[in-house]
């Protein structure tokens, strides 16, 4: 039987039951709560056969353990991940485009990257086992759902992964504030993957070698660096845009 998880949050449990409602359990919901968001909530939960569960924001905040729960909390059974990453890249129509994250933890971060991701239709996120964070209530929750539409795909050796993206002829670029070119400079609008450590430290020394080509994101302020989310929404908008 596969685990059990937490997903809570309209956007993320409502991607779930457009997806793999079979798989959620029951959702409990907060039943002082009646605008028309939760009425509409409820009642696609219910189209779908869910078991609903009063309950209050006490109960709400123990599942899930949070308060930014919006009011739902729902239990599910885990999705096992369906693919490797050969097996994504082997249904990609067209050049495919992949994020990298080397170190991203707080899963906030990777939430709000899978989020933009899905946005700019990254064909998957890789990242490695042993430096990273996984999926959890709460990288769904900030995903907004993409946490169930985008493959993310932890390898064991991510220097070995990259070097099998690079055997596929796909062009693997890391980020760094010390690059001489700009992601302007480059044209992306053929096989990409684009590499993007953790904000502060960036990637870990291997990563950087096993890329074959380093850029910078131009900073005009003062700041010195974007949050990791930002710069993935940066380069991967503008790949997306060079392909448009």
């Amino acid at each position: 039987m596969s685990a059990k998880q937490i997903l809570f949050g309209f956007h993320a449990i409502t991607v779930r039951l457009k997806t793999a409602a079979a798989s959620v359990s029951e959702i409990h919901f907060d039943a002082t709560r009646r605008d028309q968001r939760m009425r509409l909530f409820l009642d696609k939960a219910r189209d779908a056969g869910i078991k609903l569960v009063d309950s209050d924001d006490e109960r709400l905040h123990k599942l899930c353990g949070t308060h930014r729960h919006q009011g739902v909390v729902a239990r599910v059974q885990a999705l096992a991940q369906q693919h490797s990453l050969d097996e994504v890249l082997d249904a990609v129509e067209g050049a495919p485009l992949v994020l990298v994250l080397d170190g991203v933890t707080d899963p906030h971060n990777l939430g709000a990257c899978l989020r933009v991701a899905d946005g700019a239709g990254a064909h998957a996120v890789v990242a490695p086992k042993d430096h990273a964070v996984g999926l959890n209530a709460t990288v769904a929750k900030v995903a907004s759902g993409a946490a169930e539409t985008v493959p993310y795909l932890m390898v064991t050796n991510l220097a070995r992964a990259l070097n099998e993206l690079k055997e596929r002829d796909i062009w693997v670029i890391g980020t760094s504030d010390q690059a001489e070119k700009s992601i302007y400079d480059l044209d992306l609008k053929g096989p990409v993957a684009l590499v993007l450590g953790a904000e502060g430290e960036g990637m870990r020394q291997l990563t950087a070698k096993t890329c074959d080509e380093l850029v910078r994101i131009p900073m005009k302020g003062a700041v010195e660096s974007l949050n990791v989310s930002v710069a993935a929404g940066v380069c991967l908008y503008e790949a997306l845009r060079q392909r448009a």
